[in-house]
């Protein structure tokens, strides 16, 4: 069932426009005349091509939110009634951390730069420039790629950064 969700987004955001998964809106009865009239045919759908450009992407609105559900995955919403239903609900702590983490972006300590690496004096891991922990860690400083590995430090994820 997951996969077939999966699925039917992809094709969705692949396409154009939501428009060819619309259903044509029901069109409501005529009142009764008083003399038993034939009812007027129903109009047409309007076809795909012709229907309105899908609205712009919700994220992209300033009145929608992110939170983050129970299950991991995140979800955007104007509100957050019903926002992560089916997701076993909202996590509270991670939807906060996750409009902290966006509103403070962290810059990296000064003193780094080209050949430089961010050594983490606690896990004995460098960080090369461009990456996310790169001037970032509590307990780090810079140097050379090479001073780094003469110190028994390793690249994160056992990586290079020349």
């Amino acid at each position: 069932m997951r996969n077939s969700w999966k699925v039917w987004l992809a094709s969705a955001l692949l396409g154009s426009s939501f428009a060819s998964f619309a259903q044509a809106p029901a069109t409501a009865p005529a009142a009764p005349a008083a003399k038993t009239a034939p009812m007027p045919a129903k109009p047409a759908a309007e076809p795909a091509a012709k229907a309105a450009p899908a609205p712009a992407a919700a994220a992209a609105s300033p009145d929608m939110q992110t939170f983050v559900c129970k299950d991991g995955s995140s979800m955007s919403a104007a509100s957050s009634k019903g926002a992560c239903s089916g997701r076993k609900g909202i996590d509270q702590d991670a939807t906060a951390k996750a409009a902290a983490g966006a509103k403070m972006a962290k810059t990296p300590a000064p003193g780094g730069g080209a050949g430089k690496v961010w050594v983490n004096e606690d896990t004995k891991i460098y960080h090369c420039p461009g990456t996310r922990y790169y001037g970032q860690t509590k307990a780090g400083k810079y140097m050379s790629e090479a001073e780094a590995k003469a110190a028994g430090m390793h690249g994160a994820n056992n990586k290079t950064c020349s």
